[in-house]
């Protein structure tokens, strides 16, 4: 089962909240004397927030084929060990070897 997130954060797991892409394309910067281009700081961040988009979702499917491949496993487990039988018991060898 996939992560629960309250509020950007991993429920009940005290890590920090995760940023999301509309808090990148909409994060403001206090302007400095020497600041920066503010075309190229929303260029940078509209880029960020489409990355982070696109790797939340690869993460989901990610997690969807884990959890599909796990009941899989699962599934063969139950199957083959419905199959596989104890060995019969077998007389000590009272052999040399």
């Amino acid at each position: 089962m996939a992560q629960v997130y309250r509020g950007g954060q991993l429920h009940g797991t005290g890590q920090p909240a995760r940023l999301t892409p509309q808090e990148v394309r909409t994060r403001a910067f206090d302007p400095r004397r020497r600041g920066v281009d503010a075309d190229q700081v929303r260029e940078f961040q509209t880029r960020l927030a489409g990355e982070l988009t696109e790797l939340y979702e690869e993460v989901r499917l990610l997690v969807q084929e884990n959890d599909r491949l796990k009941r899989a496993l699962r599934d063969w487990q139950i199957m083959h060990a419905q199959e596989c039988r104890p060995p019969e018991q077998q007389p000590p060898n009272r052999g040399r070897w």
